[in-house]
């Protein structure tokens, strides 16, 4: 009993980042708990149940989505997404015979960091429309504009109290306190419909999604897998550190990746969004001293139970517009910093010129809407930029001398102070 009750508190610490990435791509929030549940299971099997992580909705894949579903549709898009969840298989395989050291080399700071920031900072115009109360492209006024400045305001004050102030639990869950008290000033305004609510069963199988293969769906998420595939490694020596096991050595991270893998793809097969290892439950964790993988076994049990609760995907529905796009800004604007801080902690030199030719051109063809197109195919955003990195971090000699550019503005500078 005591490992049920720890396991639905893990639970709750992810929930309000789990609902928060169907709510925002437009996919079933029921679907995604129940993906949730399911790839945790199925990545506990792989690494045979000696990890206390729990997967659920990745935001790497937010921007990706959001494109793919207005682009080829909710199933073409889940079918790009079985795919990404395929690459990491094969870099588990790769890591199985070339050892860690083969994803450094493919994937160093300098092309991880910028291409973090494209994720980030490629949806801004879409949280700051929503914010306003419209939709994600600006089309649409969904709320009146003056309330939604409120409640947007009022969510995003609220989630930079909790994750700045709080403290113990409350730290854990800024995303859920930021969403209740945005909601309760939209029951204030009057902008809250509870017609789905109550037309929704109490008991319901969640709207299960089946992919459809599309060749540009598929290339243009394969690339998408980049940024969470590294992260995966960060969050395995994370989750070591708190425990004090090495999980890289056993069950080996080619399990752990394979396993976050094939948790994606099943939760692609149902209709969800990509899973990843949850780093708020890791501080969980961390708080609780709670070690046993078998509690990540309950928390995947009750996402998978909440997940029959028709009225409760209903109810996550009414959530308006504002909220979302309020808590968006600071969530997006993190992404961004983490893509940031990846090239200063691993201190990437932009002094020297195949750093910078790198991250420039990364960082403007992503937020700049760069696209290559071959007939009906086309490669642009975040996947576009992750390629392009990759190529340029292979092709580039790695002795292309000093950026003189960064260097006489420096100069300038110093002149000026002097």
């Amino acid at each position: 009993m005591k490992n049920a009750i720890l396991g639905t508190q893990m639970l709750f610490v992810a929930f309000g980042a789990l609902v928060l990435v169907p709510l925002l791509t437009g996919l079933d929030p029921n679907v995604a708990l129940f993906g949730a549940g399911a790839g945790t299971l199925l990545f506990q099997l792989i690494t045979r149940r000696s990890v206390p992580i729990f997967l659920a909705s990745s935001f790497a894949f937010i921007a990706p989505i959001m494109f793919g579903v207005q682009t080829w549709g909710v199933a073409a898009t889940m079918g790009g997404l079985v795919a990404a969840g395929a690459v990491y298989i094969v870099l588990g395989g790769f890591i199985k015979i070339r050892g860690v050291e083969f994803i450094h080399k493919i994937l160093p700071p300098v092309v991880v960091g910028p291409v973090i920031m494209v994720i980030g900072l490629g949806l801004a115009p879409a949280a700051v429309n929503m914010a306003l109360g419209k939709s994600g492209d600006g089309a649409f006024q969904l709320v009146d504009g003056d309330a939604s400045l409120w409640i947007s305001c009022v969510s995003l004050l609220v989630t930079i109290v909790a994750s700045v102030f709080a403290k113990g639990y409350f730290k854990l869950i800024p995303i859920v306190c930021g969403i209740i008290a945005g909601y309760a000033l939209s029951l204030f305004f009057g902008v809250v419909d509870f017609t789905p609510v109550r037309e929704a069963s109490w008991l319901a199988m969640p709207n299960f999604t089946f992919p459809e293969f599309n060749i540009n769906a598929i290339l243009f998420m394969i690339p998408v897998a980049i940024a969470p595939a590294v992260e995966h490694v960060g969050d395995m020596l994370a989750i070591s550190n708190v425990t004090g096991k090495d999980y890289i050595k056993k069950p080996g991270l080619h399990r752990t990746i394979a396993g976050d893998g094939a948790a994606t793809m099943l939760a692609a097969f149902l209709g969800a969004p990509p899973n990843t290892t949850y780093s708020e439950v890791t501080g969980a964790v961390m708080l609780t001293k709670a070690f046993n993988p078998v509690i990540m076994t309950w928390a995947a049990i009750t996402a998978i139970v909440l997940a029959l609760v028709g009225k409760l995907g209903a109810l996550l529905q009414t959530i308006p517009v504002p909220v979302m796009g309020g808590i968006m800004i600071l969530l997006f604007g993190s992404i961004a910093t983490v893509g940031l801080n990846t090239l200063i902690k691993n201190h990437v030199d932009l002094h020297k010129s195949r750093n910078l030719v790198i991250v420039a051109v990364t960082l403007v063809f992503g937020i700049g809407g760069m696209a290559f197109g071959v007939g009906d195919f086309s490669l642009q955003g975040v996947s576009l930029c992750g390629i392009v990195a990759i190529l340029l971090n292979l092709l580039l000699p790695k002795d292309l001398g000093e950026n003189h550019i960064v260097d006489n503005a420096q100069m300038e500078e110093e002149a000026q102070n002097s």
